[in-house]
Order: structure tokens, then C-alpha cells, then sequence
């Protein structure tokens, strides 16, 4: 299948806090050669209200997205937990409901970004230079949620100069976990420490993840122990060196 444009999704904590993100992963797309479409009235997937228990306002939220991507393009976005959200749990928010057909079509259209540069373009070289040593951090909701498995270090495996170490236990939890970082920040503090620990012991400078929430998350308690460690999300480490 000939691939030439992509409708693309930018989750609520890209469009507010790391818009810069948001604007890679096209830089990304398009040098990938294809045509990306953005409509500007998109807003949430409606998890974080779905997490915490609000389903009737969580699909209020979703009805939006449905409608917001109603055509028959591939969507693209750079969040393993907003897409595996519209993948798992739409069918079920709207079973039996107007949007019944809707909300089990629209799964099959969409992808997380590094899943869809691996699996469905087929290409994993884009020409990235990154001169440092780092680490990757899998996020519960990219591995249990979407399903995501090697495509990210496929991906940084192909970057000049870059140097990926892998540290203990990558794939637990960071402490995020969208409201359960507010209810229970003292639990959540200490998970972030123990990632950030074991990031360290691997002498890597970055800390890498296709969830940006997830770095948020990290890059709080790296700050307010003035920490020599940064957080990058994948997309950010893709754009660069041209």
C-alpha cells in the first residue's frame, strides 16, 4: 500500500507542554516523504477522565475525536497511551451506541509513531544525528496498552552517534500513571526515583520515551534534585541533525 499523507493526533499534554514534540514528529513525517494534515479543532482522547472512573465524560470527549477523524486516513500520533486508549476502550465506550460502527473502525486507522515508521512505512533510517549515550524507558501503557515492542530502539539503533545503554528494569512503572501521581505522590516520587537511579547507574546522559507524560513525570524529580540527566521524547531525538 502506497503511503503519501497521514492525518496526525497531538495528545492534550503535547499541544499544552511540549508542543515542540508535536512539531518534530512532522518534521519527522514529512522528511519520511509523506503529506501530514492537522486539524486544529482536535483535542483530547478522553483518558485521563476514563482512568480516573468518568466515563460519561470521557465519552463526551471521545464522541469529539471520532468526529474530529471521521475520514478514512491513517492517523498518526506520538503517544502509545492516547492511541492504545482509542484502540482498546472506544469499542467499549460506544458499544451499542450511534457511534457503534465508528468506534471500531477508527482503531484499525490508528498508530503510534514509531510503530507506523517501523511497521507500516517500513523504514526505520531518517537520517538522525545524535551525539550521546542514553537510555530507554518503556512505558507501562506503550508495552500492556498498545503493544509496542522493539520499534523504538529499532529506530535509535539507526541514529549517528548514538549510544543506547540499557538499564534494569526499563519497563516498570515511572510513578506517572495520570491522576495516581496527584492521589498518591509519595508512592509515585519514590517509583520516579528508583527510574531515575537506575538511568544513572548505566552512565547514560538521556532518557528516552515515546510518553511524554512519562518523562514530565521523570524530569520533575531530575529537577528538584538537580540531577545531570535529561529526558528526551523519541521524536525529539529523530528530528534532529537536519
Amino acid at each position: 500500500m502506497q503511503i503519501n499523507e497521514v492525518d496526525i493526533f497531538i495528545p492534550c499534554f503535547i499541544d499544552q507542554l511540549f508542543p515542540e514534540t508535536g512539531m518534530n514528529m512532522v518534521k519527522v513525517l514529512e522528511k519520511a516523504g509523506l503529506r501530514v494534515n492537522y486539524n486544529a479543532g482536535q483535542t483530547c482522547c478522553g483518558q485521563l477522565a476514563f482512568n480516573s472512573g468518568f466515563w460519561d465524560d470521557a465519552r463526551c470527549v471521545a464522541e469529539k475525536f471520532i468526529k474530529d477523524f471521521s475520514g478514512d486516513s491513517l492517523i498518526v500520533g506520538p503517544s502509545a497511551s492516547c492511541i492504545g486508549m482509542v484502540k482498546n476502550y472506544y469499542p467499549e465506550l460506544f458499544n451499542n451506541t450511534s457511534l457503534h460502527n465508528e468506534s471500531r473502525m477508527l482503531p484499525s486507522r490508528i498508530y503510534e509513531f514509531t510503530d507506523f515508521l517501523v511497521n507500516i512505512l517500513k523504514k526505520d533510517n531518517l537520517g538522525a544525528v545524535f551525539h550521546s549515550k542514553v537510555t530507554f524507558h518503556d512505558a507501562c501503557t506503550a508495552i500492556r496498552e498498545y503493544g509496542l515492542n522493539g520499534e523504538p530502539r529499532q529506530l535509535l539503533s539507526k541514529v549517528e552517534g548514538l549510544e543506547i545503554i540499557e538499564m534494569e528494569d526499563s519497563d516498570v512503572c515511572c510513578g506517572f500513571g495520570g491522576t495516581f501521581a496527584v492521589k498518591n505522590e509519595p508512592i509515585s516520587i519514590a517509583m520516579a526515583q528508583q527510574k531515575v537511579e537506575h538511568a544513572i547507574n548505566t552512565g547514560a546522559e538521556v532518557i528516552i520515551s515515546t510518553e511524554v507524560s512519562c518523562l514530565m513525570n521523570i524530569n520533575s524529580y531530575i529537577e528538584h534534585n538537580k540531577l545531570a540527566l535529561k529526558t528526551m521524547h523519541i521524536a525529539d531525538v529523530l528530528a534532529q541533525g537536519y
